[in-house]
């Protein structure tokens, strides 16, 4: 007989949260440790949502997506998490930019960005000051009409070299383009410039684990394998409980952490929305995709130092939609030595490229492994230029691509970065619809990443926490 994921599940809680990505275990935790009930519902095996790993044979241990993240992590999972996360976030300090344009290294912090905008790129000192300090100031009330592109254009005009350095990181992060609000490209950039990238020393396993044991502490009833069908909502436009496993469980108030087109247009229904609402919500366009080949080496064989991020282009200038192509003309190079893992004695990289679905999704099954084998390979070839007896050292390799994350997140078209600026509106404008649900997780380029993940789930607890007080009293 097959395991009832859902054994001793109680018949309503106070909170209901689908998916367990940052955004819903981090509410998921604030909720139960302020005592509300609290069932969080996770599909998959694991915890974590993009915030994941695998395993493979020899004991390798694959992070999947560029966890780099700024310092306000570290304050964050202080505060709604524990001191011991809070203390396992360290500082990336090698980055590298190998490009046509230019070659560098950088702490990818403030004062050495200006440092090299400086001396490198030769920009006026009050430009480069300028700039920080207007970026710095955004907020997500100010102008949404400024692109990006026009923001560069006043400051940098016709220095392409410059908006490749000062980009090329942030659409790695989160999917930006320069068509995108100026305001989503200063905030998340602003954040970075602080102190620089931090990781989590351990692995994304550790960290979950962790955050794990904090939230079963404090009461939250974790159900793994276990697939939400449909979220039930009353006539009178309240949310009520949801189906999942084929069993109904009630609820008084409901948290998506799932992609927010698919909570809204498949999970709840269109016919429960105010038409307007629901062409709002089938305007909100789907950010893109990634693929990622994991790099495994022998055990205990390694090389020599190449940073931890590295930034590798052979294309002549920055070009999103280069970026996006399946000719792969751009990676980003995770290396993971053995102090990533203390006591670890191996040596990984994970390659990161943006991808367009649609460029893998109509594949067959022959042309996408064959796609895939190809994608592998061109990545080792890239890989020989800084480790140059790469092919020798390999013990494991293998590709994921936008069908993959779809398959495992079932975000749609396997959109590793949400949606674009207008899906924050449409998420934050939920409750309105439909009294007592809510939407946490990747949306609008600002909460993309992990810090605005996380950051998401604290505000929208917080709500969820009002509403259950305001009801209670």
């Amino acid at each position: 007989m097959s395991k009832d994921f859902l054994k001793g599940v109680k018949d309503s809680y106070d909170v209901i949260v689908i998916g367990s990505g940052l955004a819903g275990l981090t509410s998921a935790n604030i909720l139960a440790r302020a005592g509300h009930s609290v069932l969080l519902l996770e599909h998959h095996y694991q915890l974590g949502g993009m915030a994941t790993w695998f395993k493979r044979q020899n004991g390798h241990i694959f992070d999947i997506s560029l966890h780099g993240f700024p310092i306000g992590m570290i304050k964050s999972c202080r505060k709604y998490w524990t001191k011991e996360i809070a203390d396992s976030i360290v500082q990336l300090k090698g980055i590298r930019f190998e490009n046509p344009q230019f070659s560098l290294q950088t702490s990818f912090d403030r004062e050495d960005f200006t440092r090299i905008l400086m001396e490198k790129f030769q920009i006026e000192p009050a430009a480069v000051q300028r700039f920080f300090d207007v970026a710095r100031g955004m907020n997500f009330y100010d102008d949404q009409s400024k692109s990006t592109r026009e923001l560069f254009a006043e400051f940098f005009p016709g220095r392409s070299d410059v908006v490749r350095l000062l980009m090329e990181p942030i659409t790695y992060a989160n999917g930006s383009t320069l068509e995108d609000p100026a305001i989503t490209y200063g905030i998340v950039f602003s954040n970075f410039m602080s102190k620089g990238v931090f990781t989590f020393s351990g692995g994304t396993d550790r960290l979950v684990t962790l955050m794990k044991a904090e939230m079963e502490k404090n009461g939250v009833d974790l159900r793994i394998r276990s697939l939400v069908e449909k979220i039930e909502v009353t006539p009178d436009r309240k949310v009520s409980g949801v189906v999942v496993n084929d069993k109904r469980i009630g609820c008084r108030t409901l948290i998506s952490n799932s992609n927010l087109k698919s909570t809204i247009l498949n999970l709840v229904g269109r016919e429960h929305f105010d038409p307007a609402f629901v062409e709002e919500t089938e305007a909100v366009r789907l950010n893109n995709s990634s693929c990622q080949v994991y790099i495994a080496l022998k055990p205990g064989l390694g090389f020599v130092p190449q940073g931890d991020l590295l930034f590798h282009s052979e294309h002549s200038g920055f070009d999103v939609q280069a970026m996006l192509s399946r000719n792969v003309s751009s990676r980003t190079f995770s290396f993971y030595y053995p102090d990533t893992r203390p006591g670890s004695d191996r040596h990984l990289i994970v390659s990161s490229t943006n991808a367009n679905y649609a460029d893998w999704a109509s594949l067959s099954e022959p042309e996408y492994q064959e796609a895939k084998r190809e994608l592998c390979d061109s990545t080792l070839a890239c890989l020989a230029r800084y480790v140059p007896n790469i092919h020798e050292l390999v013990d494991h390799i293998e590709a994921s691509t936008p069908r993959t994350f779809q398959h495992y997140t079932r975000h749609l078209q396997g959109a590793s970065f949400g949606t674009k600026f207008e899906g924050l509106k449409v998420s934050r404008d939920l409750p309105q619809q439909i009294n007592g649900l809510y939407h946490a997780g990747s949306v609008g380029i600002i909460m993309s990443g992990w810090l605005g993940a996380v950051n998401y789930g604290v505000i929208v607890a917080n709500d969820v926490d009002k509403l259950l007080s305001l009801s209670k009293g």
